[in-house]
C-alpha cells in the first residue's frame, strides 16, 4: 500500500498529510500519534545540502552500484529509511543511491562530510571509490 501511495506521490517523506487523514478516517489515533512523532524526528529542510557533495555523489552513484545498501548502513543510516528509499526507486540504481545519498545529507545536516564518506567506503572495502572521492 504504501509503495503504491509513494509511486502515486500520495505520501512522501514530507507529504504525509494524506496519510494522517486515512488514519484519521480510521480511527487510528495511535497510529496517528506515530506519524506525528516520525514527522518531528525527520528534518525536512532541503537547503542544508552542501554544494561541495554533489561531485563525491557523482562519483560513488557512479561506481558503488549493488553495495549501496551497505554503504548507507556504514553512514549508519536505518533499515526503514533504506526501505523507504529503495521502494520508490526500486528500478533505478543510480537513482536509488543518490536519494539514499540525500537523505544522509539531510539526516546529518552540516555533519554530513566527504571524509565520512571515504571512512564509509574503505569500511566495505570499496577502495578503489573512495580513492576516486579523495581525487
Amino acid at each position: 500500500l504504501f509503495s503504491i501511495l509513494m509511486e502515486q506521490q500520495e505520501i512522501g517523506s514530507d507529504n504525509l498529510e494524506f496519510l494522517r487523514k486515512l488514519l484519521q478516517h480510521i480511527d487510528r489515533g495511535d497510529l496517528v500519534a506515530q506519524l506525528v512523532r516520525f514527522e518531528e524526528e525527520e528534518p525536512h529542510a532541503t537547503d542544508d545540502q552542501p554544494d561541495g557533495h554533489e561531485k563525491p555523489i557523482a562519483v560513488i552513484c557512479d561506481n558503488v552500484g549493488r553495495e549501496w545498501k551497505r554503504l548507507m548502513r556504514e553512514l549508519g543510516m536505518s533499515e526503514v529509511k533504506l526501505d523507504r528509499i529503495e521502494a520508490a526507486h526500486r528500478n533505478n540504481l543510480y537513482e536509488l543511491l543518490v536519494q539514499a545519498l540525500r537523505e544522509w545529507q539531510r539526516w546529518k545536516g552540516k555533519d554530513a562530510k566527504v571524509a565520512d564518506l571515504i571512512k564509509a567506503l574503505r569500511g566495505c572495502n570499496l577502495n578503489l571509490v573512495a580513492d576516486r572521492v579523495e581525487e
